[in-house]
C-alpha cells in the first residue's frame, strides 16, 4: 500500500465520479473537492456561482498494482462527454468542465496520450476539451457531498444522472467492479 497513487479528475458533478470510482477495484479512497481555481477554502455555493475558476472533481487514490492509470483514464472518459465545453448534461459552467490535475510527468504524458488517442479514433463526433493542468491546490468539499449518492441515492438527481453512470460502468467495466 505505500506505492498508491493520486490523480484529481473533473467531469461534471463530483457525485457522479465519486459514485463510480467508489466501486472500481484499486481505488482504495476517493474524496470531492475543488481544484483549480484562485479563491482559497471555496464554498460549493462559491463554487456554483461559477466565479472562484474552481473545477468540482474528485480525488482518487488508487494502488496501480491493483489498477492501471491508463485503466482509471478508460473509465473517466466512458462515463462523461470530454467533447463539451464547461458543460456536462444539464451542469453549465466552468466548474464542471473536463480536466485532468495530473501529479507526475508520467500521468501528464498517458493523459495526452490517451487524449490522442481517442481524438484520432474520432470515438467521438468532436474532439475532446479536457484539460491537462499540473495539480494545484486541493479543497476537500463539504462532509454532505461526501459519499452522496451512497447515502441520498433515492434523490431525483441521483436516479436520474448518477445511478446510470453508476450502471454503465458496472456494465462497461465489470471486471473492474469491487466485489
Amino acid at each position: 500500500m505505500n506505492n498508491l497513487q493520486t490523480v484529481v479528475l473533473g467531469g461534471g458533478c463530483f457525485w457522479c465520479l465519486e459514485a463510480v470510482f467508489d466501486r472500481m477495484e484499486g481505488v482504495t479512497s476517493v474524496e470531492s473537492g475543488y481544484m483549480g481555481g484562485h479563491v482559497d477554502k471555496p464554498t460549493y455555493r462559491q463554487v456554483c456561482n461559477g466565479d472562484t475558476g474552481h473545477v468540482e472533481v474528485i480525488r482518487v487514490t488508487f494502488d496501480p498494482a491493483v489498477v492501471t492509470f491508463r485503466e482509471i483514464l478508460d473509465v473517466f472518459f466512458s462515463i462523461h462527454d470530454p467533447t463539451t465545453l464547461n458543460r456536462q448534461g444539464n451542469d453549465m459552467g466552468t466548474q464542471y468542465r473536463s480536466a485532468i490535475f495530473y501529479s507526475t510527468e508520467e500521468q501528464y504524458r498517458e493523459s495526452k496520450k490517451v487524449i490522442d488517442e481517442l481524438n484520432a479514433a474520432k470515438h467521438w463526433p468532436n474532439p475532446l476539451v479536457t484539460s491537462l493542468e499540473p495539480a494545484a491546490k486541493f479543497f476537500v468539499a463539504e462532509d454532505y457531498h461526501q459519499e452522496y449518492f451512497a447515502n441520498n441515492g433515492n434523490q431525483p438527481y441521483c436516479q436520474f444522472v448518477v445511478a446510470p453512470k453508476v450502471k454503465k460502468f458496472e456494465q462497461k467495466f465489470a471486471q473492474k467492479v469491487k466485489s
